[in-house]
């Protein structure tokens, strides 16, 4: 089993981020589009001296992303793709039109996706970022 962990990363003040991961279920396959009912996430802006402890971002909280946008039937290998030659199977934009998502320069912020299977436990994929 390999150990959570948030991935890593820093985005502009006010800039959009390119999100990207591997989904894999608890048979270690990768997930696909049929695997999953539905998927939301929230933006937090973390706490600076408590990193347990956020704040959902206005307008990045409990926002449901469609399925087919989200997750890949196939592993991408692909210019933004710079991990691996294995690829990814998530990738989401995070749309910044109406509300900022990252307003606060030198702070970090967790996205974090919930990703509701058919059938199982959810899965998790968290991001941290730091804004510049």
């Amino acid at each position: 089993m390999a150990d959570a962990s948030d991935i890593q990363g820093t985005v502009f003040k006010n800039g959009s981020a390119t999100l990207l991961a591997r989904v894999v279920g608890d048979d270690g396959a990768a997930v696909t589009q049929a695997e999953i009912a539905q998927a939301d996430y929230t933006v937090y802006l973390l706490d600076q001296d408590d990193p347990d402890a956020g704040t959902a971002v206005t307008g990045h909280a409990n926002v449901v992303v469609s399925v087919a946008s989200l997750i890949q039937d196939s592993l991408q290998v692909d210019s933004v793709w710079d991990v691996d030659q294995t690829g990814y199977n998530f990738k989401h934009v995070l749309d910044v039109s109406a509300n900022q998502a990252f307003a606060v320069a030198g702070r970090t912020y967790r996205i974090a996706f919930r990703l509701s299977p058919v059938s199982g436990q959810a899965i998790l994929v968290r991001f941290r970022v730091h804004a510049i």
